[in-house]
């Protein structure tokens, strides 16, 4: 049973992303996010400066008439979101945890697809894949995928985003347009991340806390790794300790920027301190642009 907090959590969400998709993100998603091929619509008769390639010589045989084929962008797409429900998506020291921001950025992606009559599926995953839900369309399905998101309690700790990318591969066997939504605290993903981004549109949504760029100074602190249970002292009245917590993080922020460029794959930049809407639009933007 749900409890009943978790239900009206759920309803929450579902009403705010809602109203979103429909007063800002209107009409972005469709225009950025494109059909993977052409489908045959009909045929109709030739007209003056249509490609002579297009002739449908059947019907043109059959009529005496020469006649083309016509076809139209298929327009139905396949959403899967990947969701990191290893033990740091649990960190939040702001306005919610990381997962709870996971997991309104689902529901928007999700209600911006069933409004465009898109399939959406939702593959959630640590260091093994914990629950997959099929792509399907319907507020119904759409529901589900945001309890999941908030309600289910994975076994494992761990990130393993290759396997989840391997996973992906294995159970589509059409491209999709996938939002992998994970802090990346994991190594050695950028090869499997560039292969599968060649048949899959891939998005990468990196969610951070702002403590875990900059350190405040507390005293001394008992940190435990949120993934291999390990703990660990620290003394962050030290000022020297804090600089090179913060430069460390930055390098790896910036390097991990820099990968996703190189491989290239679209990156959207998400804090728990800061309107994920903000970043999204941004992000519909740009690709608007770009397109």
């Amino acid at each position: 049973m749900i409890p009943k907090e978790v239900l009206q959590q759920i309803r929450r969400i579902q009403i705010t992303t809602s109203r979103m998709v429909t007063d800002v993100f209107a009409g972005h998603y469709q225009s950025v996010f494109k059909g993977k091929g052409m489908e045959f619509d009909e045929v109709r008769e030739y007209l003056p400066g249509d490609d002579i390639r297009s002739i449908d010589w059947n019907v043109t045989a059959r009529t005496g008439h020469p006649f083309v084929k016509k076809f139209v962008e298929e327009r139905e797409l396949t959403i899967m979101l990947l969701l990191d429900m290893s033990g740091s998506s649990y960190f939040g020291t702001v306005n919610k945890l990381k997962r709870q921001l996971a997991a309104e950025v689902c529901s928007l992606l999700a209600m911006s697809a069933i409004k465009n009559n898109d399939r959406v599926g939702l593959i959630a995953f640590t260091d093994r894949i914990e629950k997959f839900l099929p792509p399907r369309k319907g507020l119904s399905h759409v529901m589900r995928i945001i309890r999941e998101a908030l309600y289910f309690k994975p076994e494992f700790q761990g990130t393993d985003i290759p396997g989840v990318l391997e996973y992906l591969n294995r159970v589509t066997n059409r491209s999709t347009v996938s939002f992998i939504i994970s802090d990346f605290y994991a190594a050695d993903f950028k090869k499997p991340l560039s292969v599968t981004g060649k048949g899959h549109d891939m998005v990468a949504v990196s969610i951070t806390d702002p403590r875990e760029l900059e350190l405040p100074d507390m005293g001394i602190i008992n940190i435990e790794d949120a993934e291999s249970g390990e703990h660990f002292m620290l003394d962050t009245s030290s000022f020297a300790l804090r600089r090179d917590y913060s430069a460390r993080a930055l390098k790896m922020f910036d390097e991990r920027k820099r990968m996703f460029r190189s491989i290239p794959i679209d990156h959207i930049e998400l804090r728990t301190d800061r309107p994920y809407n903000q970043e999204l639009y941004k992000f519909f933007r740009m690709r608007e642009r770009r397109m």
